[in-house]
């Protein structure tokens, strides 16, 4: 059996000591994806954003706030586990400097904001050639091209597709991409269900020793 890590939910990157950008992402899919890893037997350590979703009790859960936070706990877990599923939706941005205190309404508020790191690139590179990598992304139009070039650019072994219709409900749509850009399976239905098919999908390319970066 493996030891799972999953990252979820969201990040948050401060203005200011009240105000914040996040992505949305209510933690459903990593929840579904922990529950169907632990019926099948594997560990499982999640990393999460805030979240109001309840997490299986057998799961590790570590809670962050920011992608920074994330990151550093997700590379201090990295050497005890087999695979990653990159299912959280970090902030992509952080403002250049934080402001103390709140900032004045009346002033008006534009953003001088800097990139944060790519957690799964930064897993992916740091990673064992025996660990596999599996990263979520979430295209608007459902269009693989981004996705695919993601793949690549992050050297991840499988992609998983969705879009926006996945936003804070408990059903999904997926199409899961390996690193040769082939379509190997597409699902719809609950959130538990196509974490189940995929967590499947998962143990057999595993098996298979088809997860290689």
């Amino acid at each position: 059996m493996s030891h799972i890590l999953i990252t979820a939910g969201p990040t948050r990157a401060y203005l200011d000591d009240v105000r914040y950008l996040t992505n949305a992402s209510s933690g459903r899919m990593a929840c579904a994806l922990a529950e169907a890893a632990l019926a099948k037997g594997h560990s499982v350590s999640i990393v999460s954003g805030p979240v109001s979703v309840k997490y299986p009790e057998e799961a590790r859960v570590t809670s962050v706030v920011t992608t920074g936070d994330m990151l550093k706990k997700s590379l201090t877990l990295l050497p005890r586990v087999d695979g990653v599923i990159a299912t959280a939706a970090p902030c992509d941005f952080e403002p250049k400097q934080r402001a103390k205190g709140k900032l004045p309404r009346q002033r008006g508020l534009v953003l001088d904001l800097k990139p944060t790191r790519d957690i799964i690139a930064t897993l992916a590179r740091q990673a064992m050639p025996s660990q596999w990598m599996i990263a979520f992304a979430l295209e608007p139009d459902g269009d693989p091209a981004r996705a695919l070039k993601k793949i690549t650019a992050k050297k991840c072994d499988l992609i998983v597709l969705n879009d926006l219709t996945a936003l804070d409900t408990t059903t999904t749509s997926i199409s899961v991409f390996d690193h040769s850009h082939a379509m190997v399976g597409q699902r719809d239905g609950t959130k538990a269900s196509v974490a189940c098919w995929l967590l499947e999908l998962i143990d057999t390319y595993a098996d298979k020793g088809n997860l290689s970066r």
